[in-house]
């Protein structure tokens, strides 16, 4: 590898938008993340329902299908 020219591996804190801080490893010493291990659902095991059954209807609506 060359010398200096890579970017310093620094301690980075991560905030979620959730409020959930942690520490990890970066190029960055700080991090603003949207969803984390804390909140995102396939780790909680809360689903959010997401409107997917009205989406059927509504194609059906749209193109006539009974």
């Amino acid at each position: 590898m060359k010398p200096n020219i890579h970017p310093k591996f620094v301690e980075a804190k991560v905030i979620c938008a959730c409020g959930n801080e942690f520490m990890t490893k970066s190029t960055k010493s700080e991090l603003k993340v949207e969803i984390c291990s804390k909140c995102h659902p396939f780790y909680t095991g809360k689903q959010r329902t997401v409107a997917a059954a009205g989406r059927v209807e509504a194609f059906k609506k749209k193109h006539g299908i009974n």
